[in-house]
């Protein structure tokens, strides 16, 4: 399957922003699918992501309460609706997917799309 994440940019601390993955390829609803993110000088970590059944969602400690995973199987996306962003949220965000219910490691990566947040 083929992920192509948009939505990235630029915006105040505080704001928002809707990040979408548009996948190819595949039968989209048989896929997990979720976002990563890699900051400057830092490791890629995991942020969310929802699985293909029973859309059970998972969030990183540091997004929890503020980022909203989803997914429209009609349309093959994803999108990850980012609210009350900090500046350490600063980084390229990727979609993944993996035919696994919840893999550790994904095995389909997209492009990244940058999200900088300014203070």
């Amino acid at each position: 399957v083929q992920l192509q994440a948009s939505g990235g940019g630029l915006v105040q601390a505080g704001g928002s922003l809707r990040l979408s993955c548009a996948a190819s390829g595949g039968t989209f609803s048989m896929y997990s699918v979720g976002w990563f993110r890699q900051a400057p000088g830092r490791e890629r970590e995991f942020v969310a992501s929802i699985t293909m059944h029973n859309r059970s969602t998972r969030y990183s400690a540091s997004v929890k309460g503020r980022f909203t995973i989803s997914r429209d199987n009609a349309e093959s996306t994803v999108a990850l609706e980012m609210n009350s962003l900090r500046p350490e949220d600063t980084a390229v965000y990727y979609c993944v997917a993996d035919e696994r219910y919840s893999p550790s490691n994904w095995y389909y990566w997209g492009q990244g799309t940058l999200v900088t947040v300014s203070s």
